[in-house]
């Protein structure tokens, strides 16, 4: 009996070992690919530092307004100031010799990963598959699909709308005998990690759709717990940046748990309704 239960879990591991060694070497392949434009992507990453960035011309649009509305609460609070103050030219700075290399490595390494996606998912899905049923395999081109996209939207979501407004808050500190001097693997590995992050949350639907498929997770269980899913992404966000942007990051978090509930309703594992024994009078 015991020698039953250990060559399955034997076959498992070696099964999973066999999964990873494909998704390691199609990310290496991956970051090979991407090592050619990993300077754009730095040079991406490094835009909100001028500090133009949408935020600016909609602060432009809402003080203009004011302006014509209320011009003595413009002249106060120095508005004008605000929208003409020139535009900084800040750069990057290293201490360590090879650092910029390093950093060019890890900004390949996660863009070869996301290179790579739709094989990471496909062999994620290979290792799940037999435990699904002969209809539930054919799925395998949805979920790689929709697995791969909801992680770009993720880290696009983040790269376009988060992070800029991250960066401004923490340069609205520069004053006089205060100036920014940004590390390069402090900033990248801080954009990275959340890049990573937000990808992942965004995957929270596809994640949740494959668990109440498998029924571990339902409709019932999800739904109760909103307080706690909302009271969560309050917390992370708050780790992040003031209050205005911790709303802006907490409403994307909840959203993707608020997604999963539905997705566990509509999509979940129905449950077999039980017809009671008769008994014999």
């Amino acid at each position: 009996m015991t020698e039953e239960k250990v060559l399955p879990f034997i076959e498992h591991l070696v099964e999973l070992r066999k999964r990873l060694m494909v998704i390691v070497i199609a990310v290496v392949i991956g970051m090979g690919v991407a090592w050619n434009f990993s300077g754009d992507i730095l040079n991406f990453v490094e835009k909100p530092l001028t500090g133009t960035t949408y935020l600016t011309d909609i602060k432009k649009k809402i003080y203009t307004k004011v302006k014509e509305v209320s011009p003595a609460l413009y002249t106060r609070y120095k508005l004008g100031d605000e929208i003409n103050a020139p535009h900084k030219a800040r750069v990057l700075n290293y201490s360590a010799p090879l650092e910029p290399f390093f950093i060019q490595c890890k900004i390949s390494m996660l863009a070869g990963f996301v290179l790579v996606l739709p094989i990471v998912f496909y062999q994620i899905w290979l290792f799940i598959a037999p435990g699904l049923t002969r209809k539930e395999r054919h799925m395998v081109v949805p979920f790689v699909t929709a697995a791969t996209v909801t992680f770009c939207v993720g880290a696009m979501f983040f790269l376009i709308v988060i992070w800029p407004v991250i960066i401004n808050f923490s340069l609205s500190y520069e004053a006089e005998g205060l100036q920014s001097w940004f590390n390069i693997s402090a900033y990248i590995n801080f954009c990275l990690r959340l890049i990573l992050m937000f990808g992942l949350i965004f995957e929270l639907p596809v994640l949740t759709l494959v668990l109440a498929r498998f029924g571990i997770v339902s409709y019932q269980f999800l739904a109760p717990k909103r307080k706690y899913a909302l009271l969560a992404s309050s917390i992370i966000s708050a780790f992040h940046a003031d209050l205005i942007t911790m709303f802006v990051i907490m409403i994307p978090l909840y959203l993707m748990y608020e997604i999963s509930v539905w997705v566990a309703l509509i999509f979940g594992k129905k449950k077999v309704p039980v017809e009671p024994e008769l008994t014999e009078s």
